[in-house]
């Protein structure tokens, strides 16, 4: 027979084994792909289990590449192994002498740029990590974590929150604000390092706004010393102010495109110098808001180095070396990877159009969300008080003496010298649009990226290049050409070059003259957080690693190991003395850390022999035959049951994704999947469980959906069940002591648990601490009830042919509706419904029903009496 491979979810895999419709005697062998996300409790270890207790056979093998995740918690390797019935392990370090002899036979080139930082940058980095050091010290105070992980190098990594939370979810509920706020505050803090080399200045400063927005009342980062500078050289990386009068304005330093925005003195004027009388100190002078937009440093790098290799490509071409046939099957196309998307895009922007019109952009969006964001704070508050000219910001704002405080007044001021700007950018806006609809031809040129942004005017008649030479001819000479060629968003295109071409002659950055426009190569951008197979589809012999990665080096040496005749060169674009350095360097520590403390651990590993002979466990013989045997004299005595007979639990299809069913098996009960439209679980034919996580729990009684699975549960089970089940390694309680409140709010969860239960009289609520208590509850109520049939439990709340619903036990094949509307009546209680229900059979005989028939039915004439008056009642009329 032929050899099949079937790629399958475990979700499916399990629930085919165990209805059998997959035969185990025919699965020769299994492979798991993630073995660092196993545990003895996933349902991969429930597959493995269930496929060596029929198939001793079967080979099972499992990979991993995160060997950081394979050492975190006790004996993590062992314990998978164990759980996956494997006894071999093989470890295959980057160091390891035939690995690395692979790897090393034919290197890539590689080229390392280390990009310096602007003052700005290295300013507020160095304050985010002070303030981090700050935090950690904290941390320690609370002596609930182990000191040895608060490390500021850890800090900078994603694994090192889960860390922290490792140590801390089990107590969390018995842990003060403060220590929450600072776990918080170090993932805030770790964003905003990452952020800070992968973002522009204008993205980065609009994030801050909005941290400052949501953290700033309840953080401790944001008031701790150094975080003023964090958003001081931000605020510096975007923009300045000056005095009006102040001739002396710092004078730019060299990597900062700085400009003033100078176009006609006099209109300028009005525009952008605000807004005089603003406090009750200040002198008539207003305040210049100047334009600094820095520009992330590696993008001008970026560009260098892509002119580079577009020159030596030519080189190459006119000397006839026969480097380009190997290039042809991917058109020469050079690969950058980015961290993200956003990165992606914004880089393609900045080649196609140019870093200044970027940066302008994104100012402008920043300023337009600004005037969005003052109409929408105070509408109310503001209209009686501002004169007329306010909403458009053109002229002199009077202020209120109300609101001259001292401190806030410079704050002020430069608000307003943002709105005045930004009200100019929606002038030109409404400038260009009228122009375009007067004049439909220079509308081309003025198009831009196709953002539908208006560029305002400074653009046109401004010169890019530092030497001051205008280049304002030729970069409307071109214009129409290159918008013309323009395939928006397809970067692959070979003609990238042209367009590029036209648009490079309007920024050129470098100290060049604007004649001789540089050509670039086609530029393929990959976001590394796709995790796609992105070398072996595109096989690129350049690559720039634009965000450096530990993850995407080791594919790029795999790629380059695997094709020996190519020739690959890497350029890393590093920031100089950057936490990006810093971190990329932890990583290989770390993951060569990793691997030497497994190979420790696997010398003195322990993993038993005769593993298979108990497949299911200790559990499979032995405890089952002791919980039946318990039982068995109760259940021979009521002459229900054989002894010998297994329990059985009915499990819905989808709770497969959850890793109970797997533990329940591990207690001996033989699971039976099945499709069902009420409860989750079914353990007899009284009891059906709705099982809820905490997070599940939240999210279903905000959507309702909780009431609708309680009320289908009454109606069809006798005792519907409700369980809670907390994790493990979490506290277990909905939320701490001191944030429970006294009175009874819709909001709190309490609150919302109380109203189920007095509304739904019925159901048990069972409160587990974690998957195996949960077993040993459902074992403990099922030991004296009957096995729950499958056919049955499929068939609940499923409507017949004949419209019937089986299985309702509030209203066995009645009218159901009609049965809560009689419910509801006065003097009809739950002792004398179903009396009434036989004596009549409808809702209109019952209206017209004599009070003496009626007491009869009613057990007793009070009852009877209540029920006729409120029915004979008039209705009132007006008269």
């Amino acid at each position: 027979s032929s050899n099949r491979i079937l790629i399958l979810s475990p979700r499916i895999l399990i629930v085919d084994l165990l209805t059998q419709k997959a035969q185990t005697s025919l699965i020769s062998g299994i492979v798991f792909l993630n073995a660092h996300s196993l545990s003895e409790s996933s349902t991969e270890s429930f597959i493995v289990r269930i496929i060596k207790t029929f198939n001793k056979n079967a080979s099972v093998y499992a990979f991993s590449d995160k060997p950081h995740s394979m050492v975190s918690g006790f004996a993590k390797t062992e314990r998978t192994m164990k759980s996956l019935f494997i006894r071999k392990l093989h470890l295959w370090p980057r160091f390891q002498v035939n690995v690395s002899e692979e790897l090393e036979r034919n290197p890539p080139e590689v080229v390392d740029i280390r990009v310096p930082m602007t003052k700005c940058m290295l300013g507020i980095q160095k304050a985010i990590v002070e303030v981090m050091d700050a935090c950690l010290k904290e941390m320690r105070k609370t002596n609930k974590v182990d000191v040895e992980d608060l490390t500021v190098e850890n800090g900078l990594f994603k694994s090192f929150d889960e860390i922290v939370r490792r140590q801390l979810d089990p107590i969390w509920h018995t842990l003060g604000k403060k220590t929450k706020q600072l776990v918080s505050d170090l993932k805030t803090l770790r964003k905003l390092l990452d952020y800070l080399v992968r973002y522009d200045a204008v993205s980065y400063l609009k994030y801050l706004d909005t941290l400052r927005v949501s953290e700033s009342f309840r953080s401790v980062w944001i008031f701790a010393e150094s975080s003023y500078k964090v958003f001081d050289y931000a605020k510096k990386r975007v923009y300045r102010f000056a005095k009006s009068d102040d001739t002396k304005i710092s004078t730019p330093s060299k990597n900062l495109a700085r400009k003033k925005r100078k176009l006609k003195e006099d209109d300028n004027n009005n525009d952008e110098v605000a807004i005089a009388g603003t406090s009750s100190t200040s002198t008539s002078n207003g305040v210049v808001l100047q334009e600094v937009l820095e520009e992330s440093p590696k993008w001008k790098v970026l560009r260098e180095v892509l002119e580079e290799i577009e020159e030596e490509r030519k080189k190459q071409a006119s000397s006839g070396e026969p480097l380009l046939d190997v290039e042809e099957d991917n058109n020469g196309i050079i690969l950058v990877a980015c961290k993200d998307e956003c990165s992606c895009m914004q880089l393609e922007d900045c080649i196609t159009n140019g870093s200044q019109k970027v940066m302008r952009d994104e100012w402008q969006k920043y300023l337009l969300s600004k005037v969005e964001l003052r109409g929408l704070q105070t509408p109310q508050k503001k209209k009686p008080k501002a004169p007329k000219g306010y909403g458009i910001l053109d002229g002199i704002v009077a202020v209120t003496p109300a609101r001259n405080v001292e401190v806030s007044s410079a704050c002020k001021q430069e608000n307003d010298a943002l709105l005045a700007a930004a009200a100019e950018i929606k002038r030109n806006q409404a400038k260009k649009e009228k122009d375009a609809a007067k004049d439909p031809e220079p509308q081309v040129g003025s198009r831009g990226h196709g953002k539908g942004k208006g560029r305002g005017r400074t653009r046109q008649g401004h010169a890019r290049n530092k030497d001051g030479s205008n280049n304002t001819e030729l970069a409307n000479g071109d214009r129409p050409e290159v918008y013309g060629s323009e395939n928006e968003g397809q970067i692959n295109e070979i003609n990238l070059t042209v367009i590029v071409d036209g648009v490079s002659g309007k920024n050129i950055d470098n100290d060049r003259k604007a004649d001789n426009p540089k050509q670039l190569p086609p530029v393929h951008f990959h976001a590394l957080e796709r995790e796609q197979p992105i070398l072996d589809v595109l096989k690129p012999s350049v690559i720039i690693v634009y965000h450096p990665d530990t993850t995407f080096v080791r594919e790029i040496e795999v790629y380059k190991a695997e094709n020996p005749g190519k020739k690959v060169k890497v350029y890393f674009l590093f920031y100089d003395a950057s936490t990006e350095v810093q971190k990329f360097e932890a990583s290989i520590r770390r993951e060569n850390g990793a691997f030497e403390s497994l190979i420790r651990q696997k010398s003195m590993m322990m993993i038993p022999v005769d593993q298979n002979d108990f497949c299911l466990g200790l559990n499979s013989s032995s405890e089952i035959q002791g919980s039946s045997s318990q039982n068995s004299i109760t259940r021979k005595a009521g002459g229900r049951k054989d002894a010998e007979k297994e329990m059985q639990v009915i499990v819905d299809m989808r709770e497969f994704m959850s890793s109970l069913p797997n533990v329940l098996h591990q207690k001996g009960m033989r699971i039976i999947p099945v499709t069902l439209e009420v409860g989750d679980y079914v353990l007899s034919p009284l009891i059906c469980v709705e099982r809820k996580s905490i997070q599940d729990l939240f999210m279903s009684f905000t959507s309702g959906r909780l009431y609708h699975q309680v009320e289908t549960m009454v109606r069809y089970y006798r005792i519907p069940v409700l369980l809670i089940e907390f994790s493990q390694d979490k506290s277990f309680s909905f939320q701490s002591a001191s944030d429970i409140g006294d009175d009874v709010t819709p909001t709190n969860i309490i609150s919302k648990l109380s109203l189920l239960v007095l509304h739904f009289p019925r159901l048990r609520i069972i409160w587990s601490r974690s998957l195996h208590a949960t077993a040993d509850i459902f074992a403990s109520l099922k030991a004296n009830q009957d096995e729950p049939d499958e056919t049955k439990a499929m068939r609940v709340g499923v409507p017949s042919e004949e419209g019937i619903i089986e299985n309702d036990v509030r209203a066995e094949n009645y009218n159901t509706s009609a049965v809560e509307f009689l419910r509801r009546l006065p003097g009809v209680t739950d002792s004398n419904y179903r009396t009434i229900m036989e004596g009549c059979q409808s809702l209109a005989e019952l209206a017209l029903l004599p009070i003496e028939k009626l007491a009869e039915l009613m057990g007793g004439r009070k009852a009877a009496q209540t029920l006729r008056d409120f029915l004979d009642a008039k209705y009132p009329t007006l008269l």
